[in-house]
This record gives C-alpha cells, structure tokens and sequence, in this order.
C-alpha cells in the first residue's frame, strides 16, 4: 500500500501530522543534538522523523502498523539512519534500548492508548533523559494540573511523581489529516533526579491513588477504607476528611513510603 493513498486506522488511532509550521515547533522544542538517542512512537509518514533524521543522523523508530513501513524504509536513507522497530509500543522494554546511554522519546501518540503509554513510559525512567509527546490537549491539562483542580487525577500523580511536567504550546485540529475533534498540545516530561523522589513503593502509590480517585467525591476515610486507615492518615499528617482532588503529589508519596 502506498503510504501516500493510506487510510488512516482508526485502530491504531491514527491522525498525521501534516503541518510543516507545527513540525518545526516541535524540532525546535526537542533541540535534537549529535548523538542523541531518539527513539520516535509512531513515526506514521514520517512527518516529525525526517526532520529529526536530517538533525541527528541516526536513531529509531517504533512502529505497529506494518503497511507503512515500506515507504518509511525507502525515504529515511536521504536524511539519514533511521532503524524501525516493528512491535507495539506497549512490548517494548526501553531499558534494553537504552543500555548505550539514556533515551529520548518523541512521538504524536494514539489518542486512544495515550494514557497506557505515558504508564509503560514511566516504568522506564530512569532510563529516558526526557520525552516530547503530542497528545490530546485534555490529557496535557490533567497531566499538568496542580491540586484542587479538577483535572487533578490519577495520572497526575503518578507521572508528577517521576517526572516534572511541562506543557508547551497548542496544536489546532487542522495540523492533522485525518483533522481530530479536539485541540492537541506538545507536553515536556523530564524524569526527576534520583535525590528529589523519596522512597516509596510504586505498587502501594498505585493502589492508593488508584482507590482514591476511584470515588473522587467521597472523603479519603471512606474512598480509602480497607487500603489505608483513619490513624495510618492522621500519622502522615493528612486529613482525613479531604477528598483525593485536595491532597498533593508530596502527600500522596507520603501514604506510599516504604
């Protein structure tokens, strides 16, 4: 199939970058250097890949859909290097390609699995010197939130609890084809030093946060009821009756220490 007539899948969430002006933003933003580890998510066409190719000289790509593989392979060779990864992202062990040196993520990521792929990410690290995602602008604002908003969540905490998070500009519907329903942003996740995460269990983070925000509206005393205790609360230093929305990334970290 020509990558030219392909129909963008709608199981693969596929919307193509086709801004030129939104591309260089974006180059610019990651400020690719000799010798980075690149490694792009769903270099689909190619938009974002040449460009960062034609910058750098070499470095990866993964991609899941096979049909545009072909023409990927036969362009990049006049920017540069560019070796695919032909598996879903959510198989990849990114530790494995980071044994030479930390890694850089890029990548315009499927709306429908952004939120699996920030947490396979994540797990990761330590291994990743940042990463530079488009994503749908409504996760960009729950990834960013700060407490007592209301798109303080789930995945707030737990990406803020590795990595500073840092929104860097809006992308219209119109840089795409397919054109989504929705505003896009570039986001700027930097994993956090070592010396500034405490210690605590990212399993026990996890089933805190995740019952917590499970009845956003109910008080910690009853969303957390089985999980963790009125007193084990109160010991930390936090209210009992505040609700998940109220309590910050710190204190939440405090309930997980091991």
């Amino acid at each position: 199939m020509s990558v030219d007539l392909h129909v963008a899948r709608k199981r693969f969430g596929q919307n193509f970058l086709h801004d030129r002006n939104i591309v260089d933003r974006i180059v610019r933003a990651i400020a690719p250097q000799s010798g980075d580890r690149i490694i792009e998510i769903g270099p689909g066409k190619g938009a974002l890949t040449y460009p960062l190719l034609q910058n750098i000289g070499q470095m990866r790509a993964i991609e899941i859909d096979r049909d545009l593989i072909p023409k990927l392979r036969s362009h990049a060779p006049k920017y540069g290097q560019l070796e695919i990864i032909e598996a879903d992202v959510l198989t990849v062990d990114f530790s494995v390609l980071a044994m030479d040196g930390p890694i850089r993520l890029v990548g315009n990521l499927p709306y429908n699995i952004s939120s699996p792929i920030l947490f396979h990410a994540l797990q990761y690290a330590g291994a990743i010197r940042d990463m530079h995602f488009m994503l749908q602008k409504e996760v960009v604002d729950r990834m960013g939130a700060r407490h007592g908003n209301k798109d303080y969540g789930r995945l707030t905490v737990m990406l803020q609890s590795r990595v500073q998070v840092e929104p860097l500009f809006l992308v219209p519907p119109g840089s795409f084809t397919p054109a989504p329903k929705v505003d896009s942003a570039i986001v700027r996740l930097t994993p956090l030093p070592p010396e500034q995460i405490p210690a605590y269990s990212p399993q026990r983070l996890d089933q805190i946060v995740r019952a917590a925000f499970q009845q956003r509206r109910k008080t910690l005393r009853n969303s957390l009821a089985g999980v963790l205790s009125t007193d084990q609360l109160q010991q930390a230093g936090i209210d009992p009756g505040l609700r998940a929305e109220q309590v910050s990334v710190a204190d939440f970290l405090k309930l997980a220490a091991d």
